[in-house]
């Protein structure tokens, strides 16, 4: 069910020494079940904690996608990432060595992904570590993953680069918004591990080359 309709909190914070204090702003609102507009270091997501099913239908509206949409674990560090994928040791190489960065990487789930987040026939999830202070500002205050979607919506080419453009697109569709000066427009390059082979499933801001 929906959350009643009201304004955002807008949270300026900075984008190299996060404030403490805002940041556990947006962690009050994650854990009490609330939805989050974030920048890292692609572009905005929108995010919710892990197992918050409702949050994520109300993702999937906001997005107009489907239920075999692939949400993203961001992550803060390899540890936390292995907590959820299957990782082989030529896949953990390959990983290793493209993180921190614009990257997401489509694994077999373990059991520690609740159902309705996981591919819903590959039992896949996408995995990250992004390269962002304010990012891992609140991936170290939650102590857990963020489950995201990029912010891309509905009949637009491109996600929001500023914090005031999704407080006026999405203002009163989230509980949070984080303002942390300009992002970039360009989603993760996607990399899709789980089957036999390597699979870019979708050219973005990381570079492919190196693949």
């Amino acid at each position: 069910m929906a959350r009643s309709q009201r304004s955002a909190q807008y949270l300026d914070i900075h984008p190299v020494d996060p404030q403490p204090r805002l940041i556990d702003k947006a962690v009050a609102v994650l854990q009490d079940g609330g939805l989050i507009a974030y920048p890292t270091d692609s572009c905005y997501a929108l995010g919710c904690r892990l197992g918050n099913t409702d949050a994520l239908e109300r993702i999937r509206r906001i997005r107009q996608v489907g239920k075999d949409h692939h949400f993203t674990l961001v992550c803060a560090d390899f540890a936390q990432l292995g907590q959820f994928v299957i990782v082989s040791n030529p896949v953990f190489r390959l990983v290793k060595n493209a993180t921190p960065g614009p990257y997401t990487f489509i694994l077999p789930a373990t059991r520690e992904v609740p159902r309705k987040m996981a591919h819903p026939k590959k039992h896949t999830v996408g995995v990250r570590i992004p390269e962002h202070r304010v990012t891992h500002a609140l991936l170290e205050a939650l102590g857990e993953p963020i489950v995201s979607s990029t912010l891309l919506l509905p009949g637009q080419e491109d996600p929001p680069a500023e914090g005031w453009v999704v407080q006026d697109l999405l203002g009163e569709q989230v509980e949070a918004i984080i303002d942390s000066g300009q992002v970039g427009i360009e989603p993760t390059t996607v990399v899709d591990l789980s089957g036999d082979g390597l699979v870019i499933a979708r050219e973005g801001a990381g570079d492919v080359s190196r693949f």
